[in-house]
């Protein structure tokens, strides 16, 4: 994704910067504060749920338990993404005082000036590598709500089978042991999909900030000004 920028090389042949990097100041990109934003407001959203009882209601509508699963996933994910933002966040920090991930790349850059990929490699690796755990884990949360639509509707289409004969006296029991199946494929369907899209929010966000810090440190090490 981010290999061409390795092979750029300022005229004479290797980078005399690989060396000695720019001091630029970079303007820091406040992420975990971001993050810590989004936890707000998804807390705040938790409380008023719960005060609407809307948390009781999902948990009780389903006995299949996937709606506890994905909101139990969805939470350690979120608090993942929390723990990675603020890693990033202090590995930018790091970068002005020439250590950390950045400074491992400069030198791993000094000793192989013409395997400028191998580096390059190394630093994608530390500053994007977890993310794809994380995305899989976002990509489980709305196959749980496939996999809870699936069994709902299995549900429903065996309580349909099992009715021998319609008797009017029981129409209002026969509505309920319907709906239970009903109820379980379209809940999970949704936790799933929200679920998804808030995680996939925050991720999307933390790769973004992963390639500017990437991005800054190969500025740096072949003196390349700093983007506006």
């Amino acid at each position: 994704m981010l290999k061409w920028a390795g092979l750029m090389r300022p005229a004479g042949g290797a980078p005399s910067t690989a060396h000695e990097p720019s001091r630029d100041k970079v303007a820091p990109e406040p992420l975990w504060l971001e993050w810590a934003a989004l936890g707000g407001m998804l807390l705040f959203a938790t409380w008023l749920l719960g005060v609407r009882g809307v948390w009781s209601l999902l948990l009780a509508s389903d006995p299949t338990g996937i709606t506890l699963v994905i909101i139990v996933v969805f939470a350690a994910a979120t608090l993942w993404c929390g723990a990675r933002a603020r890693e990033l966040q202090q590995q930018r920090a790091l970068m002005q005082a020439s250590r950390g991930w950045a400074s491992e790349y400069w030198q791993a850059l000094a000793a192989a000036p013409r395997d400028s990929n191998a580096p390059l490699d190394l630093l994608t690796e530390q500053t994007h590598g977890p993310h794809g755990t994380a995305w899989w884990v976002n990509g489980i949360q709305l196959k749980l709500g496939l996999l809870g639509k699936v069994i709902g509707f299995s549900i429903l289409a065996l309580q349909i089978g099992n009715v021998q004969s319609f008797d009017p006296s029981q129409s209002q029991d026969l509505l309920r042991s319907l709906t239970t199946g009903l109820g379980v494929a379209l809940l999970t369907t949704m936790v799933g999909l929200v679920g998804n899209i808030l995680l996939g929010l925050q991720l999307t966000r933390l790769d973004r900030y992963a390639d500017r810090l990437v991005a800054d440190c190969q500025r740096r090490g072949l003196n390349l000004p700093q983007a506006k």
